[in-house]
């Protein structure tokens, strides 16, 4: 079996060095074939897997649903093909956007999408970013939500079939869109880039990509007599040697995958609370926050850009701060930013509402943040001052994370960055 898996992978390794590939078990876990499955490549489209997965969550925490419009700025529409089509200031159901990702990965649904829930395309793959760490996908960073050619998007084989599987298991109510062959936009009928839909018995999506960087990518998921394989090929030279190639492995592995009981393979890890931004906030290009952004980027996040979607109970203390000016006893905070590992829980427009967002942190979390030290640290974002609202003290990196983690169990959207 080892010697035939061998032969497998040895032509497309060895005559192209954009190959990787990898099989496993979507009910066990056992990897069934691999080469070059942890090295770097470019994701192209399968980037949309990311763009959808948090689509989906959005969906199952209720905030959105099927019949959500989604609107186009300008930007959005502009996106290069392949593309849906639609003008600046128009919009489709979140129903007929996730079709259009899924069938012909459209590029201006993926803009139009990530503005939507994370309130710009940057913000919004700081979020896919940390979504991928809490997935375990710990070799992948996004730049964009489409794919498009960017040098610093970066994954790998492993991590494009942890996701596949993560949306399986994850999201069952809305795998299904995976295998749609075809859906009808504005009386035009658009067909599904994954060929092996319909071909390969047992195929039910999931993904395709290209970009001239990473040559033809394609996910598949199968399941069929009681086995079930997640499997991907990367670095294809052509879209038909890619699916040749595809439909091999999965002949020559899927009878070695399980036939027992399925096990949970990916945890959900914390989830991402979106920011379903408003036509004003997107033409005001404000960045609205994620759950978790990488350390090393500091997302300035003005508290009254998000107030009206900001989670419960956060959102009532920026309300009576924001709009009433609150009757909260201000925390004593810090004269000078404190250095080394800080968290931030918000910004605000003065240094008086960044200081009640504290107090009433401090009042959620007393134990948590016993002995941090709460401070403002003024900044200029588009021209106008705004107030960061931190808490410092950490002894390290891990201190800090741990600390923002248990701050968002309390529905508190937080940070770590070092000062």
């Amino acid at each position: 079996m080892a010697a035939t898996l061998a032969g497998i992978a040895a032509a497309p390794a060895a005559a192209n060095p954009k190959y990787a590939g990898i099989v496993i078990d979507a009910k066990t876990g056992k990897v069934l074939y691999e080469d070059s499955a942890d090295a770097p490549r470019y994701p192209a489209s399968l980037t949309k897997m990311m763009t959808l997965y948090m689509v989906f969550e959005a969906m199952s925490s209720g905030r959105i649903n099927k019949n959500t419009p989604v609107t186009f700025s300008r930007k959005a529409a502009s996106e290069p093909p392949t593309k849906l089509g639609v003008k600046a200031g128009g919009s489709i159901t979140l129903d007929q956007a996730i079709k259009a990702l899924v069938t012909r990965s459209a590029n201006d649904v993926s803009t139009a999408v990530a503005e939507f829930i994370g309130g710009s395309e940057e913000n919004f793959a700081r979020m896919m970013t940390a979504k991928a760490r809490q997935l375990g996908m710990n070799s992948t960073t996004f730049r964009n939500a489409h794919g498009l050619p960017n040098s610093e998007q970066k994954t790998t084989a492993r991590d494009m079939a942890r996701l596949g599987i993560a949306l399986r298991e994850h999201f069952p109510q809305y795998y299904d869109y995976f295998s749609t062959r075809s859906f009808t936009f504005a009386g035009r009928r658009i067909n599904t880039h994954n060929n092996l839909l319909g071909s390969v018995k047992g195929v039910d999506g999931i993904k395709t990509g290209y970009i001239r960087a990473s040559g033809f990518n394609l996910v598949t998921s199968v399941s069929t007599g009681g086995r079930s394989i997640v499997a991907v090929v990367m670095g294809g030279r052509t879209a038909r040697s890619r699916d040749a190639h595809m439909a091999d492995l999965i002949k020559r592995t899927l009878p070695n995958a399980s036939t027992g009981s399925e096990k949970l393979l990916v945890a959900k890890g914390t989830t991402v609370t979106p920011v379903i931004a408003s036509a004003a906030s997107r033409k005001a290009g404000v960045v609205l926050p994620g759950r978790a952004p990488l350390p090393q980027e500091k997302p300035e996040v003005p508290v009254t850009a998000y107030a009206e979607q900001a989670p419960t109970p956060v959102k009532a203390a920026l309300a009576e701060a924001i709009v009433s000016g609150g009757d909260l006893d201000e925390l004593k905070t810090a004269s000078t930013p404190v250095k080394g590992w800080v968290i931030q829980v918000a910004s605000a427009p003065t240094e008086e509402d960044a200081r009640k967002v504290l107090s009433h942190t401090a009042e959620q979390a007393s134990s948590l943040l016993a002995d941090a030290t709460p401070f403002t640290e003024v900044f200029v974002l588009k021209g106008k001052t705004y107030y960061r609202a931190r808490f410092g003290g950490f002894e390290s990196k891990t201190a800090a994370w741990d600390a923002c983690t248990s701050l968002k169990r309390k529905n508190v959207d937080c940070y770590a960055v070092q000062n």
